[in-house]
C-alpha cells in the first residue's frame, strides 16, 4: 500500500527508506550528486569523490551557467545498468533518474537503496527545486561532471524500492497482458 500523502525525506538517507514502497509519492531536500556514465567511470577508477554513506545520485547532465542551475532533467537510468553496484556497495540509499533500471539493479537495491523516478521534460521544474553547492571531477565538461545540488523539496516517486517493487516491471506487465487481450493471436515479436 502506497502512502496518499507525500513524505518528506533529507539527505543523507538512512534506514527509513527500507519502509518505503513502489508508488510512494516523496520529496527530497538535502544534497544530491549529478552522475552519468563517464562520470560512474572515473568515479569506479579513481574513488567515490564524496561521502556516499547515505548519499543520492541524480543520473543528470545539468546546465550549469554562472553557478546556477538552469536545467536539470534526468537522463535515462538504464545506461547506468553496469555500473551501479559499486556505488551501492559503498553505501548510496538512493538513485534518481528516468526510465526504470534492469531486474539486476533491481535485486542489488534489495534492503539496501531504493531508485527515484522524476518526469523526463521536466528539467525547468527540477531546476527551481536546486542550489549549486560544487563540482567534482569538472574536467568531464559540464554534462559528465559530477556537480553537487541543494535539492529543496524536489517532488519524487519511488519506482523501485528496497523490497523488489518495481512499477517499471508492473506497468510492461500490465501492458502486455492487455496486449495479448487485444491481440491473442500475435507473439508481439517481429517476423
Amino acid at each position: 500500500m502506497t502512502s496518499p500523502d507525500p513524505i518528506d525525506l533529507k539527505t543523507p538517507l538512512g534506514d527509513e527508506i527500507l519502509s518505503l514502497h513502489a508508488g510512494d509519492l516523496l520529496t527530497l531536500t538535502g544534497s544530491v550528486y549529478t552522475a552519468r556514465d563517464e562520470a560512474h567511470l572515473r568515479m569506479k577508477e579513481d574513488g567515490i569523490p564524496f561521502d556516499p554513506k547515505g548519499a543520492v545520485i541524480y543520473h543528470c547532465g545539468p546546465v550549469v551557467q554562472n553557478n546556477k542551475i538552469v536545467v536539470a532533467g534526468p537522463t535515462t537510468s538504464a545506461r547506468m545498468n553496469p555500473l551501479t553496484g559499486f556505488v551501492l556497495d559503498a553505501g548510496v540509499k538512493g538513485l534518481i533518474g528516468k526510465g526504470g533500471m534492469s531486474p539486476g539493479v533491481r535485486d542489488q537495491l534489495t534492503d539496501r537503496a531504493v531508485y527515484f523516478a522524476f518526469t523526463g521534460g521536466c528539467a525547468n521544474l527540477a531546476a527551481a527545486r536546486m542550489e549549486l553547492e560544487g563540482v567534482f571531477f569538472e574536467d568531464l565538461g559540464m554534462a559528465e561532471a559530477i556537480w553537487q545540488i541543494r535539492l529543496d523539496h524536489l517532488p519524487l516517486v519511488v519506482a523501485m524500492d528496497a523490497h523488489g517493487g518495481d512499477l517499471f516491471a508492473a506497468v510492461e506487465k500490465s501492458a502486455h497482458e492487455v496486449f495479448q487481450r487485444a491481440y491473442p493471436t500475435c507473439t508481439g515479436t517481429r517476423r
